[in-house]
């Protein structure tokens, strides 16, 4: 991609660490920018799940868009098989890939949902295509960025920023993340304005006021004689709903991984 130069094309503020407890007993975390100071916060908060019997993790990586791979997989060493490999970073013109594998056990063995969308990017996909690879994590939302990969920025004689991919993340079973992304598992819908607002509002609060079901819009004779369906415009017509009412976005994401953790937990006490 081309950049006019460096100053004026900052990266996107992936935001900080922020966690929550729904129901009692589901956990919620969103990472932020993958650093040693959200790693601090992650081993805390997982520490205190365990003594409040958390036993599933949402973990939200809608806000994470860091490019540090060596710390995308100490992430993953907290969830994934300790002697396994994570993933690699492949750079064609070097002679050997940089690979990253866990040292160490798993410190959440619970039920996993990772949320994703096209502002998860770099080394936040390479940690749900790990967790997913070894059947740690079932991922919801929309397919992430494709850049998982390492950028080299050379100068132009313009003034302008020339920036190429240098190097790419590839799963340990040799799955390249570099253009197509993550897929989801069960794909939702979801506006990113929604989701951004949401995340500003977050912090004062809380997740829980946006995680609510409105009542769906259901196909009828009118909208028969009109040729339309409300159940498939679903998001559009709550959408419009929202707006009538003045009542605040619903993320439809973090909703859909809350019902399916709890359906899963009711089938697996059956």
């Amino acid at each position: 991609m081309i950049l006019p130069n460096r100053e004026s094309t900052p990266a996107e503020a992936a935001g900080s660490f922020y966690s929550e407890i729904f129901e009692g007993r589901i956990g919620y975390l969103r990472f932020g920018d993958f650093n040693s100071s959200s790693l601090k916060e992650l081993d805390k908060k997982l520490q205190e799940f365990g003594q409040k019997k958390v036993d599933a993790l949402i973990i939200d990586l809608r806000a994470s868009n860091s490019a540090d791979f060596a710390s995308a997989a100490d992430f993953a060493k907290r969830f994934c098989p300790k002697g396994k490999a994570l993933f690699s970073v492949r750079k064609p013109a070097a002679r050997q890939d940089r690979q990253f594998a866990s040292d160490r056990d798993p410190a959440f063995q619970g039920l996993i949902v990772l949320l994703a969308d096209s502002d998860t990017a770099g080394g936040a996909e390479a940690f749900a295509g790990a967790l997913r690879l070894f059947d740690k994590a079932l991922i919801i939302g929309q397919s992430s960025a494709g850049r998982a990969v390492e950028y080299s920025d050379l100068l132009l004689p313009s003034g302008k920023i020339l920036r190429v991919a240098s190097a790419e993340a590839v799963l340990a079973d040799g799955q390249p993340l570099f253009p197509g992304g993550v897929k989801p598992d069960l794909p939702v819908e979801m506006s990113v304005t929604d989701k951004r607002q949401i995340f500003r509002l977050s912090g004062e609060k809380g997740m829980a006021p946006f995680v609510y079901e409105t009542e769906r819009p259901h196909l009828n004779e009118a909208a028969l004689i009109a040729g339309t369906n409300p159940e498939l415009e679903i998001p559009d017509a709550q959408r419009r709903m929202r707006a009538r009412s003045g009542q605040p976005p619903r993320d439809a994401v973090l909703q859909r991984a809350i019902d399916v953790v709890t359906s899963l937990e009711i089938y697996q006490k059956h």
